[in-house]
């Protein structure tokens, strides 16, 4: 029903206002030739380049959340890590009255689809990080998929063939 009235009120312009309190989000990625890739979507109001993202979900864990996050708004599926990797905040804005905590929960992609719930609404892109530090401006943000690359570049831990067919 939220999202009936949310719709609505785009279509005329004004944006809704957005849900006081914690949001958690999927950090999408894989590792294609030793590197760190992550799947970057665009937001619906403002189309600046961010990671999936919502409130969380009555009845689903926070890291479920964010992986239901990434299947509407990205359309990938995965295996999600249980534990954030970092958090950033979004700052206030007209339909955001005060600021808000972010986290995101590492998703390595397995499973990319063709056609998935946002697709009209959002473009999604694939970007080795030092592109995606480029296209990332909300402050923090790109500062959790650096921590994300040192954790799993690091540890040894990745492998040099991709976990998902990257496409465009």
């Amino acid at each position: 029903m939220l999202n009936k009235a949310f719709s609505f009120l785009r279509r005329f312009g004004r944006q809704p206002v957005e849900p006081a309190g914690p949001q958690v989000g999927a950090l999408p990625y894989t590792i294609v030739d030793g590197q760190l890739v992550v799947l970057l979507i665009t937001s619906r109001g403002r189309g600046k380049w961010i990671f999936p993202k919502g409130g969380l979900m009555d009845g689903k864990t926070p890291w479920d959340t964010a992986a239901h996050e990434a299947w509407e708004e990205a359309g990938v599926e995965g295996d999600i890590d249980h534990e954030p990797i970092g958090s950033y905040w979004l700052p206030v804005t007209e339909e955001r009255p005060a600021p808000i905590e972010v986290k995101l929960y590492p998703l390595r992609v397995a499973r990319q689809r063709e056609d998935w719930k946002e697709r009209g609404q959002r473009y999604r892109h694939w970007a080795v990080l030092p592109e995606a530090k480029r296209l990332i401006t909300h402050e923090g943000l790109a500062d959790v998929a650096v921590a994300l690359a040192q954790r799993e570049l690091g540890s040894g831990r990745h492998h040099d063939t991709p976990s998902v067919a990257i496409t465009e």
